[in-house]
């Protein structure tokens, strides 16, 4: 159980300073998830990709911008089209991917990462590769596995939307 008091100062962890509140799950779920940006774009640096800054790194959010529509993109990253177009225009710009017509609709267009990107996207997966690592080690096989299980079966929960019609 957790006990400790975590630095996470909000409205929705803390309270007026005499009793403590834990932090909420959204808090717990998004320092683990701060740490593991940080440490992508840090390792993409030392691999060489210094040019990337920490808004590019988000077009590589699962699964990956490969062969996606834009729209589709957005969406999945939760970026407005044009924030996630001028993100795209930097990245291709500096070499990482193109914008190509879509086969199946001419209107739209399908991202292709190059080989700088497709080199970019296996660097960020051995980074993710390298912070699990870690934490298996300091959690202990049998709790990441937990970890992972809970995590992936909170994935698969259905989630309200924005479109209430």
């Amino acid at each position: 159980m957790y006990t400790e008091r975590m630095s996470l100062s909000s409205a929705f962890t803390e309270s007026d300073g005499d009793s403590y509140r834990p932090p909420l799950i959204g808090a717990l779920l998004r320092v683990p998830w701060e740490t593991v940006r940080a440490r992508m774009l840090a390792g993409l640096h030392e691999r060489g990709f210094t040019d990337l800054v920490a808004a590019h790194v988000d077009v590589w959010r699962y699964p990956g911008p490969e062969n996606q529509r834009p729209s589709e993109l957005a969406t999945q990253t939760r970026m407005t089209k044009q924030a996630l177009n001028y993100l795209l225009g930097q990245l291709e710009q500096l070499g990482y991917l193109t914008r190509e017509a879509d086969s199946d609709d001419q209107r739209s267009k399908r991202i292709r990462l190059t080989s700088r990107g497709r080199a970019a996207t296996e660097a960020i997966y051995g980074i993710v590769q390298e912070v699990e690592t870690e934490w298996e080690q300091q959690l202990g096989p049998r709790k990441f596995a937990q970890l992972r299980n809970l995590l992936a079966q909170l994935g698969q929960l259905p989630t309200p939307t924005n479109d209430r019609g």
